[in-house]
């Protein structure tokens, strides 16, 4: 995906991180069809994100189709301000896209 697809933020506070990402992508089930040829719109999910903090990893998430549309996530660790935030995800297809944000 040439435009990021990620979106994210990280506030700390009293020795916690409060991280909120919100990923644009089509999180198809491939049990759809398409109205105008009626095949089924082939299956197009992420299956795995992955949140790390100054290396160590802090949230591994395994997803499969039924997740919504541009996925929403909102989570909270220990840490604090000036933490290195990496978040990335891979599709079922094998796209992926990555971010990296300080916690402020």
């Amino acid at each position: 995906m040439a435009k990021k697809s990620i979106k994210i933020r990280a506030k700390a506070k009293g020795g916690v991180v409060s991280v909120k990402a919100l990923i644009s992508h089509p999180m198809e089930t491939g049990q759809r069809k398409d109205k105008k040829t009626g095949k089924k719109i082939p299956a197009h999910f992420i299956q795995e994100v992955s949140v790390k903090a100054n290396g160590e990893e802090v949230l591994l998430a395994e997803w499969g189709p039924a997740i919504s549309k541009n996925p929403y996530l909102s989570f909270k660790y220990a840490g604090s301000a000036g933490d290195k935030i990496s978040l990335s995800w891979v599709d079922n297809t094998g796209k992926s896209d990555s971010v990296n944000v300080t916690a402020k």
